[in-house]
């Protein structure tokens, strides 16, 4: 057995070479993304911390009561962020919900183009699938490494590794929910003269956003798995207090900091749930 492993594939020096080269010719391309990125991160961050707590909270509850017009879910959501600003996790969970909202606007913004492109190239998606099934298996510490290396320390960083994560979740979804469309309905607009815009606007995506709508609650609670990753990286939010909780050994602050990020994922489930909506 020593000859095989004397005659190692070098793969991890072909991986380091290429980060090499990537760190010295795309300073230019990872400046202009971290910058955008820190952008839309403080961007959000404002609009969640500027206003007093108790107005976020009222305005993001009402807001559950207009998407469902049911108090079931407005009722999980408005005593769930009163419990969280009982417990005194406000600027923490507010710093989660940020990096959540973050990618999912990048994922959902890049996703869905690349899954309709894919569902109307199968042979795109065939490449495709297995980048995505890489992507998706890939240990998510991994993909910490390379984001340091080109973005540093902080939110970045954190975000990007999620990003990179997340992001197959809304291109299968919205392929399965384009190519699902049924024959009929794609027939019925080729004999009215339907172009291809129309036909995407007013019959694949109406016919798809269920599993639109599905791809960005996986993207949800997906982007709100990462929290804890994110914060060995300097992201803050609510994984710092459980990282904090685990070089302390501190049960009662791990499990405290554990339930709030129990209760922010069932406030987005039940928020954001499709089938609840009327």
């Amino acid at each position: 057995m020593d000859w095989l492993t004397e005659n190692k594939i070098p793969v991890g020096d072909a991986a380091e070479a290429v980060f090499d080269w990537l760190q010295r010719n795309g300073a230019v391309v990872f400046d202009a993304l971290a910058i955008a990125m820190e952008w839309l991160i403080e961007a959000i961050l404002w609009l969640l911390q500027s206003p007093p707590p108790l107005l976020v909270v009222a305005i993001l509850t009402l807001a559950t009561y207009a998407l469902h017009r049911r108090w079931t879910p407005t009722l999980i959501v408005g005593f769930g962020f009163l419990f969280i600003l009982n417990q005194g996790y406000w600027e923490e969970t507010t710093e989660s919900l940020t990096l959540v909202l973050s990618a999912c606007v990048v994922c959902m913004g890049v996703g869905v183009p690349i899954g309709i492109a894919a569902a109307h190239r199968p042979r795109l998606y065939a490449w495709m699938r297995p980048v995505l099934d890489l992507m998706q298996t890939l240990p998510t510490f991994v993909y910490l490494i390379p984001a340091i290396v080109f973005f540093g320390i902080g939110m970045v960083p954190g975000l990007i590794a999620t990003v990179i994560f997340v992001v197959p979740a809304p291109i299968r979804l919205t392929h399965l929910g384009i190519s699902a469309t049924p024959t009929a309905l794609v027939e019925a607009a080729d004999a009215f003269g339907a172009t291809p815009r129309q036909k995407l606007w007013k019959v694949e995506l109406p016919s798809a956003l269920p599993q639109i709508m599905a791809g960005l609650n996986q993207t949800i609670m997906l982007s709100l798995s990462m929290v804890v990753i994110a914060a060995l990286v300097g992201a803050d939010g609510l994984g710092v207090p459980v990282v904090r909780a685990l070089n302390r050994v501190d049960t009662g602050l791990g499990f405290e900091a554990g339930l709030i990020i129990v209760v922010v994922a069932i406030m987005l489930d039940r928020a954001l749930r499709w089938e609840g909506r009327k």
